[in-house]
């Protein structure tokens, strides 16, 4: 049996399930090419640079599940998901990964609309008279 790694990312509404297994560098994302889902080379950049700071970037094969949220987001949670892989690998990856930012939880998420009001924050528009 492969020995294969599970890392969870989330960002916003994006949830990203990434499986680290030895390999030589193949990345499916949704079961389609990753060039193809992601089709922004800087977008492919952040996903890939907790593989690049560790070392040899085409030393595993990843198969991402990822949903919710836009496309950004899915990158940043599929970002950390590879790191928590990484970590869950070789313990003595975390403090590379940690000094990178790549092991932090975006929190924040959208406001939400509160009754009485247009919006989050937007109010009605005031009449004096």
């Amino acid at each position: 049996m492969i020995k294969e790694h599970l890392g969870t990312g989330r960002r916003k509404t994006a949830v990203s399930s990434v499986r680290l297994r030895p390999g030589s560098g193949k990345v499916t994302v949704n079961n389609r090419p990753f060039e193809q889902y992601f089709p922004l080379e800087i977008q492919r950049r952040t996903i890939l640079s907790p593989l690049e700071k560790q070392g040899d970037p085409t030393r595993y094969d990843l198969v991402i599940r990822v949903s919710g949220g836009g496309i950004e987001g899915q990158v940043i949670a599929t970002r950390l998901g590879i790191s928590r892989a990484l970590v869950q690998e070789d313990d003595r990856q975390r403090q590379v990964l940690k000094d990178a930012g790549f092991l932090t939880r975006d929190s924040r998420r959208r406001e939400r609309k509160k009754y009485g009001q247009k919006g989050a924050r937007k109010r009605f528009q005031f009449s004096k008279r």
